[in-house]
């Protein structure tokens, strides 16, 4: 499946057991709210979870916000019951945890071949057995519904038995080699979750970071971190004014066939123009969705 140019620069995690979580979402001014039925809620509160994740999608009032049902694996005894529930619902798309082959990227996207044709389905990057499996695992959307990665830091953290240093060094080699293998098959990639709710400064530096390793955009846990994740994840004035100066300049007729030309004291090659567009898509509809949920507050 292809997916559109749209923002996904913070991506919230809202338990589903929690009424009051769900109708706060429709109100905040994240990119995507991922309604969870696995690691935020309890045993005993999963099948209550799943109905009250469905009822809020067929209630609406989301807006443009992107939706997402987090749903547990196919080896747990949730998992079959969730994903069923989650492909009659049709949200926008199904996360699915711990995938570690292109085998279960083809199980998770039968068991949810009975939901809208609109519904994708997108993949946690979380386990050793993954970071091996990268390749496979990216190569299988040609063949399914999968258009995104989400990396589960604290997951791979705890099986590597690493310490989360505020630079993230022991992760390196996984967020990088994940975002390579994610661009490969074109798909959407987001940086796991910060743990630090109170810690701003933190948080931003970790968002930089994410950004200058590729990322789309980041999964959060706390309302709190939306505003931040929002404009560090946007490209900046002058990124965006330089984008249209490369853009304007392989324009101009005198340049027309050129693979490498000056722009304001720079080399900008073909590689830059593409770039540049991209990166100008991507500003307009963040433009266009921010006006819309300001709209719609």
């Amino acid at each position: 499946m292809t997916d559109t140019i749209r923002p996904r620069r913070s991506a919230l995690y809202m338990p589903a057991s929690n009424a009051k979580a769900i109708e706060k979402a429709r109100s905040l001014n994240c990119d995507t709210v991922i309604l969870d039925l696995e690691d935020a809620v309890a045993p005993d509160a999963k099948d209550m979870a799943r109905t009250q994740a469905v009822e809020a999608l067929r209630a609406g009032g989301f807006g443009r916000r992107e939706m997402v049902i987090r749903c547990n694996g196919l080896d747990t005894p949730w998992g079959a019951d969730d994903l069923a529930a989650a492909a009659q619902a049709g949200p926008d798309a199904i996360l699915v945890p711990k995938v570690n082959s292109a085998d279960d990227v083809a199980a998770y996207d039968r068991a949810i071949q009975a939901a809208p044709a609109h519904t994708r389905l997108w993949a946690m990057i979380e386990t050793s057995h993954a970071l091996f499996a990268l390749k496979d695992i990216a190569e299988a959307a040609s063949t399914s519904r999968m258009t995104a990665w989400v990396m589960g830091t604290n997951d791979l953290a705890k099986e590597m038995r690493f310490r989360q240093t505020p630079g993230r060094e022991p992760f390196h080699a996984a967020l990088s080699m994940s975002v390579a293998a994610a661009r490969m098959a074109g798909l959407v990639i987001l940086d796991g979750v910060y743990n630090g709710i109170d810690d701003e400064p933190g948080f931003e530096a970790i968002c930089e970071q994410g950004v200058d390793f590729g990322f789309d955009g980041k999964t959060l846990i706390h309302p709190k971190q939306v505003d931040i994740c929002n404009r560090v994840f946007s490209p900046s004035a002058g990124e965006v004014a330089w984008s249209k100066a490369v853009m304007a300049a392989f324009n101009l007729p005198e340049n027309a066939g050129k693979g490498a030309i000056r722009v304001e004291g720079r080399m900008a090659e073909l590689l830059h123009l593409t770039q540049a567009r991209q990166l100008v898509a991507l500003a307009d509809a963040i433009a266009a969705a921010d006006s819309s949920l300001s709209g719609a507050a």
